[in-house]
């Protein structure tokens, strides 16, 4: 029975798994959009939803606890300048995972695109120059 377990070991040492789940965050605060596979995914979508929402109050307190947390300078300003004002009225749900087809080649691992609901309209540019 599973009573009270709570969490994704993903087959790592506590110290590994917190750096992927620091990395991971850090670079979907980066590129807004990352690919990995399914069960990181859903490990590290509560985790940015957190960052998010401290982010939507601006305090000296909530960027030290970001960063705390974060451990990345570039990604806690981007946090607080960037996604925050973009998610201040939204109450919740700031990621979203879409699970993707092809599998992962090596281990046939299930793929997903892990990504934030709204994204800046500079990258929706981009992606459209490039079809």
């Amino acid at each position: 029975m599973r009573h009270r377990v709570a969490g994704y070991k993903l087959g790592r040492t506590t110290s590994h798994r917190i750096a992927m789940t620091r990395n991971m965050a850090a670079s979907l605060i980066e590129h807004e959009r990352i690919i990995t596979t399914v069960q990181k995914a859903k490990a590290v979508k509560p985790f940015v939803e957190k960052l998010v929402t401290l982010s939507k109050e601006p305090s000296q307190h909530n960027r030290r606890r970001a960063f705390a947390k974060l451990r990345s300078k570039d990604g806690t300003k981007k946090l607080f300048d960037v996604l925050g004002p973009r998610f201040v009225d939204r109450p919740g749900g700031y990621c979203r995972i879409i699970k993707l087809a092809k599998r992962r080649l090596g281990d046939n691992g299930e793929r997903a695109i892990l990504e934030f609901v709204v994204r800046t309209p500079r990258e929706e540019l981009v992606e459209a120059d490039a079809e």
